[in-house]
């Protein structure tokens, strides 16, 4: 009998210690407080399960079942012990309705210095509406908005089956980090959202977006300065403002801006964008450069401006430089390959560059544009290259 006894709590003593091993693996929000109501802030029991999860050394999963969950502002810091945590989450993700109750007006949900998170599933809500409202009336003073996620100087981070909508400012924003993949990514907002880009990539390298859905008010992708290495494949956009590189060269962005090289853009759907390709830059004196860039096999669904180079950007014409300024960022070696559909401009190529820093090696290869009400046209200053196939609208390279 004692020999069972023993037997029996070495028995419950190791269920005991596998319970505890599963729990550590295995974290459930609502096991620290959360509440699926989508009225209780579940701030602090999702920053309790990721402290847990940050100090193990083992693989963890976060698990967020089911139900609405209110989080006012959060960020997950880093640097972790663990560089294995995943997000498994199943419910929805609820930004405050009203901005301004957000603790840091500019973060909603941020990842700072980590590495080795993913995020799976789930739909993240920005309840962006009474922002937007606020901003459509002059001369409201009015905060710019928070981001809906947003991973800063952190590497190796997988995004994965998510959708968001309605972001109060960028829907997902890439800033300063290295190996990033973003998988069937579903992004939603109305084209009337001002300043909800789809995806935004700065400073980072290694990036790749792959199958991705973007209807939103302002571009469906956006690549700021120091970005390299970036890859995206499989994206249709549309309503939105297309794949845009830039504004490089803005006032504030300071004299010498970091560059913008090696990016590929394959097997994309455009459809009633505004944009399809775009390279803007500023006319300031500020010096940097874009090269590296191949856009291959795109469908332009009644785009406004298929494939734009604007080196004279300056948006509601605020804040711009002296009529007349050229720009100091150097475009070249800008491939475009494979390029159809219809425009609903008659100016299906728009090749605007700099007096003083000339686009060069710009290649045309198999872009066939039409115009919806006649014959469409390309339009060329200050851009040099070379262009190979029937060309409609005829090259002006």
């Amino acid at each position: 009998m004692a020999k069972l006894l023993i037997s029996t709590c070495l028995l419950l003593q190791l269920i005991s210690s596998y319970s505890l091993a599963s729990n550590v693996n295995n974290l459930n929000v609502q096991n620290y407080g959360a509440k699926p109501d989508g009225m209780t802030d579940s701030s602090g029991p999702f920053l309790q399960a990721w402290g847990k999860a940050c100090s193990s050394r083992k693989p963890v999963t976060i698990n967020v079942p089911a139900g609405n969950f209110l989080i006012t502002g959060i960020t997950f810091s880093g640097p972790c012990k663990n560089t294995d945590i995943k997000f498994l989450i199943d419910g929805t993700i609820v930004a405050p309705s009203i901005y301004a109750n957000l603790p840091k007006p500019n973060q909603w949900i941020v990842f700072d210095s980590v590495e080795g998170v993913s995020i799976n599933g789930g739909t993240f809500k920005g309840r962006g509406e009474a922002l937007w409202n606020c901003k459509a009336v002059k001369h409201h003073h009015c905060p710019d908005g928070a981001p809906t996620l947003m991973f800063t100087n952190s590497k190796n981070i997988a995004i994965n089956s998510i959708t968001s909508i309605n972001s109060k400012l960028f829907h997902i924003v890439i800033l300063g980090c290295d190996g990033v993949t973003l998988q069937d990514v579903n992004i939603i907002a109305p084209e009337s959202s001002p300043n909800t880009d789809g995806i935004h990539v700065e400073s980072s390298t290694g990036v790749t977006i792959f199958r991705a859905n973007i209807k939103t008010g302002d571009d469906c992708i956006s690549i700021g300065p120091g970005t390299s290495h970036l890859w995206i494949e499989g994206v249709n956009c549309g309503p939105g403002h297309g794949i845009s590189i830039g504004s490089l060269g803005k006032k504030g962005q300071g004299l010498d801006v970091d560059g913008v090289q090696n990016v590929t853009v394959k097997t994309t759907v455009f459809a009633g964008a505004k944009n399809g390709f775009r390279i803007k830059t500023w006319g300031t004196k500020s010096r940097g450069y874009v090269k590296g860039v191949a856009f291959i096999n795109a469908i332009m669904k009644n785009v406004e401006n298929p494939i734009i180079i604007d080196q004279h950007y300056c948006p509601d014409d605020n804040g711009c430089p002296s009529k007349g300024s050229s720009s100091g960022i150097k475009i070249s070696d800008v491939k475009y390959v494979g390029i159809h559909g219809t425009s609903a401009s008659q100016v299906a190529v728009n090749l605007d560059c700099s007096s003083s820093n000339p686009c060069s090696q710009i290649g045309m290869r198999d872009v066939k544009l039409t115009y919806t009400n006649g014959q469409s046209q390309a339009y060329c200053k200050n851009a040099h290259g070379i262009s190979l196939g029937l060309m409609v609208p005829p090259s002006c390279l």
